[in-house]
């Protein structure tokens, strides 16, 4: 919003109000985790009343930049620089592109600029050197991140001046596996629902958003899935700038008709297009275990919904794999993403410990109840366990709980996740994970951590089950370049 018609300039003080308003009860409304009881059941929390992430204002020139963003493209050497300047340009203007590793001047390029829009390649001639690419590119091992400046203003008026940042890589889906940067990588990622106790949605405080970050990579994860939740910005750059790979997810409703059709799409391009530069983000799910087409499997519109949010997606981004609707009932998808919280180790060797029981599993297993794949399978896609696990202690009687498996204690907390997290590992059908879950959030206690964030087992003996090699990549103890680094700090 542009406010400056509305300020005072008698230079007496003023105050400025943001003020949001929704209705709890309304099902059409996406909502992902929040309970439309008044208290928390089964797996919904309480709601997030408020504003949850960051409001600010600035004083910017008449023609400003109002969004900048960047799409690597490594074969071809070069960044893609997309902008919106805040109107149309009565006369051409300049933007100014400088991109930076560390002093080394990796580009710097000026394009005359008469549209509101625009989008220009960046030529970064290091990318070319076949040898020596790869100290450029981001990862979670190598979360290298390019410093870029953009600057724009008429001849005769003010410059804008943006500080931005990017990271190089390319993701991708081939034979059965999820690549990064050109190589098979194995995801090994942890369900995040980013509530907290004093605050839900909201962290208590920016430095618990970084700490997040560091507590999933200590643990052994090298990514994470925040589920039904888009999160708050800042806790995306300490993913680029630490190194975890993100799967990006919509709050879904939970009723099925055009006004929930039409506020999802809308608030899911919103999110494509804030979001779409992180480098940490490598795979988007628009919608969750069929919440809010709930007939997917029977009524036909609610199928061409899911397939094209799927297509949209594609078609706004097609740089990311994309999956219509993660953990069952899926139409379209680059990644099968199978919910399965089978208690014992066994039970998913049986399903998913070698490609043709994968398959079989695909087309007729129901770990959910539902159909995992409505349509065609096409072969070559990754499948992944995108929940599983769900370990809880045992609740003492009258405790408010819900789980899915329940252990005595931390010795048979680690015993339990070491024989699922096995079952996945030793399977070479399985292309990645995703453990449910980070932290107990209110009565869901299936978390590592506590809702307080302590561990409830020793983290090294956590962190020696996950990041054992993953037969699907014989390979992997190997890895080409992936050597860890300290990432720089805020300061520097």
């Amino acid at each position: 919003f542009d406010i400056t018609d509305a300020l005072r300039l008698d230079g007496g003080t003023q105050s400025i109000v943001v003020r949001v308003e929704d209705q709890p009860d309304d099902a059409t409304q996406p909502r992902g985790k929040q309970d439309w009881r008044e208290e928390p059941h089964d797996i919904w929390y309480h709601r997030t009343t408020g504003i949850w992430q960051p409001v600010w204002a600035e004083v910017v020139p008449d023609l400003h930049l109002r969004e900048v963003q960047w799409i690597a493209d490594v074969p071809g050497a070069s960044v893609v620089c997309e902008g919106e300047l805040s109107c149309h340009p009565e006369n051409p203007v300049t933007v100014r592109v400088l991109l930076r590793l560390d002093g080394e001047t990796l580009a710097e390029q000026s394009v005359r600029v008469d549209h509101r829009r625009f989008r220009f390649p960046v030529a970064v001639p290091a990318l070319r050197h076949g040898q020596d690419r790869h100290r450029l590119l981001w990862a979670p091992e190598h979360p290298v991140l390019v410093d870029a400046g953009v600057r724009v203003g008429p001849a005769d008026g003010p410059e804008d001046v943006v500080a931005s940042y990017l990271g190089i890589r390319e993701v991708g889906v081939a034979d059965g596996r999820f690549l990064l940067n050109q190589v098979p990588y194995f995801p090994r990622m942890v369900l995040e629902q980013g509530y907290w106790p004093q605050s839900h949605l909201a962290a208590p405080d920016a430095g618990a958003l970084r700490r997040e970050v560091e507590l999933i990579k200590e643990l052994g994860f090298n990514g994470v899935r925040v589920h039904q939740k888009v999160e708050d910005p800042r806790f995306l750059y300490w993913c680029d700038r630490l190194g975890l790979l993100v799967w990006g997810e919509a709050a879904n409703a939970y009723e099925f008709g055009p006004t929930a059709i039409e506020r999802l799409t809308r608030d899911w391009l919103e999110i494509l297009r804030r979001d779409r530069s992180h480098p940490s983000i490598v795979t988007w799910v628009p919608l969750n275990e069929s919440w809010g087409v709930p007939d997917i499997a029977a009524v036909p519109a609610q199928a061409h919904f899911a397939s094209s949010l799927y297509h949209l997606t594609k078609a706004v981004d097609p740089t990311r794999p994309v999956i219509s609707n993660d953990g069952w009932e899926i139409t379209e998808a680059d990644i099968y993403g199978v919910h399965d919280y089978a208690p014992l180790g066994a039970s998913l060797s049986r399903r998913y410990g070698d490609p043709d029981a994968a398959r079989k599993t695909l087309a007729e297993g129901r770990p959910g109840g539902r159909r995992l794949v409505l349509g065609e399978i096409t072969a070559g896609r990754p499948v992944m366990l995108t929940e599983f696990g769900g370990l809880s202690y045992a609740p003492q009687a009258g405790d408010k709980w819900f789980g899915y498996s329940t252990v005595a204690d931390a010795t048979g907390l680690v015993h339990k996740l070491d024989e699922l997290v096995s079952a996945v590992l030793d399977s070479p059908a399985l292309a990645g994970f995703c453990y449910t879950q980070l932290t107990d959030t209110e009565q869901e206690t299936n978390g590592l951590l506590t809702a307080e964030r302590v561990p409830k087992a020793d983290p090294a003996k956590i962190r020696a089950i996950l990041t054992r090699p993953a037969r699907a990549l014989p390979g992997e103890e190997i890895g080409a370049h992936r050597e860890e680094i300290t990432p720089r700090s805020d300061a520097e």
